[in-house]
């Protein structure tokens, strides 16, 4: 799906259309598009259609057109959910959520690679945090960590974490099932990350003084007790 402001309407592949349920309205064979390039692409009809965007779904009527891209979000769908486009940081908003953006291009849709900042000893059969830099900056903020397909340390695994690759240093955690400790060197490939769908930003549930006790409070309550038995 492609998002365009320069679009005045949103439009639908034809052949999509078709697999679509949705009330179809057909249009004068008279009208036809006209797109940036100055040609012209026929309007075969309307269709009435939900358009999921994050997690939500939005009814709107789309054009039906001979067009490349499955389907083009203009600006009438942009202005009539009042979706908020921010360029600086690739995405778009709309109640509350942000709907990541990417390039066009087959290089920008790539597996983000992230490397390790600093040399790290991995205790055997230990859990830690590594800090990481992801490989190539700019191509989404939002990811979530997964295992690296190649160039990865046996007997290591890597935990699934949404992170911001915006910050200085990315959180990898990770796992050592070996006997022995694992070295990790400067540079090396600890992780990959994917892009997520969207992040739906939520209030505050908890306020400091409802704070949830620490694991270490925890911990001193059950030493209480067995002290007490």
């Amino acid at each position: 799906m492609l998002v365009d402001t320069g679009a005045n309407v949103t439009l639908v592949r034809t052949d999509l259309a078709q697999k679509l349920k949705g009330n179809f309205i057909c249009t004068a064979p008279n009208i036809s598009l006209k797109t940036a390039t100055g040609e012209k692409a026929e309007i075969h009809g309307k269709l009435d259609a939900a358009i999921e965007c994050g997690s939500r779904k939005f009814q709107h009527k789309i054009y039906v057109a001979d067009i490349t891209d499955p389907c083009i979000l203009g600006l009438d769908f942009l202005q009539k959910f009042s979706f908020m486009v921010d360029l600086e940081k690739n995405e778009i908003r709309t109640g509350g959520e942000e709907i990541p953006l990417f390039s066009a291009s087959a290089e920008d849709s790539k597996l983000c690679s992230v490397l390790a900042k600093e040399k790290t000893i991995i205790p055997a059969r230990s859990e830690c945090l590594i800090q990481g830099v992801p490989e190539a900056s700019g191509k989404f903020r939002y990811a979530v960590t997964d295992f690296p397909s190649q160039d990865s340390q046996k007997g290591v695994l890597v935990a699934a974490t949404l992170v911001d690759l915006k910050k200085e240093a990315i959180p990898v955690r990770v796992l050592n099932l070996d006997h022995k400790p694992k070295t990790i060197v400067k540079g090396a490939v600890i992780a990959t990350c994917e892009p997520v769908v969207d992040i739906v930003a939520r209030p505050q549930e908890f306020s400091e003084s409802l704070r949830l006790p620490s694991i270490l409070e925890n911990l001193k309550g059950l030493m209480k007790n067995n002290e007490q038995q």
